[in-house]
């Protein structure tokens, strides 16, 4: 079975039309971030890049007179459960194997606390690397997600980390 890999990820017309949402320049940040901090810690990058470019999947635009609201967005959002959601059958129709696609998708699930009760949860090791990504590029009142990167752009920084990937797979393989 061929690697899903980013490129295919962000080329699809689905990942195209709710990256927009949230920002383009914020889901690649954070898939490099996820990179970097996965590699550190000896979790799978692919699944770790895979998760944070799709984390914020499932944001709906919290408007209020023409401008974002945070205070709403933070009191009745419930993106990263929609985002789960999406990112699970996303991955599923482009032939992810569905124990991976599941990995991703609690992931996303538990990449933020904004809609869950006070407490603590346990987080896996990849879910608390697609959480500390999110974070290393988050600004506050959510300015991150109007930071601004071009398709083709994107597209590259995503190739360039499908290309890391597929080096550590050959590393880990020939080890």
């Amino acid at each position: 079975m061929n690697r899903v890999t980013l490129e295919l990820i962000f080329k699809h017309p689905i990942t195209q039309r709710y990256l927009q949402r949230s920002g383009i320049a914020h889901a690649v940040n954070v898939a490099e971030y996820a990179y970097t901090f996965a590699k550190q810690a000896d979790v799978n990058c692919d699944l770790a890049t895979k998760a944070g470019l799709l984390h914020d999947i499932g944001h709906y635009n919290w408007y209020r007179e023409g401008e974002w609201d945070f205070n709403l967005y933070y009191d009745n959002d419930i993106h990263a459960i929609k985002g789960a959601n999406r990112a699970h059958k996303l991955l599923i129709r482009i032939g992810e194997d569905p124990k991976i696609a599941k990995a991703i998708a609690l992931a996303i699930l538990l990449h933020t606390d904004s809609y869950l009760p006070e407490g603590q949860l346990h987080l896996s090791p990849l879910q608390h690397i697609v959480a500390l990504a999110d974070k290393a590029d988050e600004e506050p009142a959510g300015h991150h997600h109007y930071k601004k990167m071009d398709k083709s752009t994107a597209l590259s920084h995503l190739i360039t980390l499908d290309k890391l990937i597929d080096q550590d797979r050959q590393t880990a393989g020939s080890a």
